[in-house]
């Protein structure tokens, strides 16, 4: 969706600030968040690219005064509402309803090592014909969706090449709204870096995005 979490390429928001020696958590509590992130979505109720979306539909103003893990916090408070894993109230009072039933959590502590190690890996090996080929000449559609997509604003309607094919992997613009995973091949695509910032940018730079079969056109 167009909303301010992409800000690909926008002018304003001043330079980005490095942190040397930058540690994982700044916070006890944002390492919270991320445990807390980890073991509710261990429940099934959603995948990684609805809770990407979530969190773009928190509101521009205060999700540019928000922090990453503040972030975090929100959508996925937002998603165990919404899948009534949680009541609204509950989250307000920060206590389980009367009379709830206590369950066993779907992430135990004996199962952290063995997902950490395993992830949750997006590739698949469904059979799915490549729609473009390594070398290939191709645009970007120029699409506009009120829900998310991984096609980044700067990078939309324009030229590029196909640097090399990922291999198949979860569409995210689907599988965000339960639509179907839609498995299908992604590309490393080239931008000539004037294809995208104009003739100010130096001739001499690149762009590589990763984008998928449904992202393409034929140039």
């Amino acid at each position: 969706m167009n909303s301010v979490h992409d800000m690909g390429g926008m002018h304003g928001m001043g330079p980005i600030q490095r942190e040397k020696n930058e540690p994982v958590f700044h916070a006890r509590w944002e390492a919270r968040v991320f445990a807390l992130n980890r073991a509710v979505g261990a429940w099934g109720k959603w995948n990684i690219d609805a809770s990407r979306h979530q969190k773009e539909q928190i509101p521009a103003a205060e999700y540019l005064r928000m922090s990453y893990y503040e972030k975090f916090l929100v959508g996925m408070t937002e998603l165990l509402i919404k899948s009534g894993l949680v009541s609204a109230a509950e989250v307000q009072s920060g206590k389980p309803a009367r009379g709830s039933k206590k369950v066993t959590p779907a992430l135990t502590a004996d199962k952290v090592p063995v997902l950490v190690a395993k992830g949750a890996p997006a590739s698949r090996n469904t059979p799915a014909a490549p729609k473009f080929r390594a070398g290939q000449r191709i645009r970007t559609r120029n699409i506009n969706p009120a829900g998310h997509t991984r096609l980044p604003r700067y990078a939309r309607g324009k030229f590029g090449t196909i640097e090399r094919d990922h291999g198949v992997f979860v569409f995210p613009d689907t599988n965000a709204h339960f639509a179907g995973e839609n498995p299908q091949h992604v590309y490393s695509v080239r931008f000539d870096a004037r294809e995208l910032w104009g003739a100010q940018a130096s001739p001499k730079d690149a762009v590589y995005v990763n984008l998928w079969d449904d992202h393409l056109e034929p140039a």
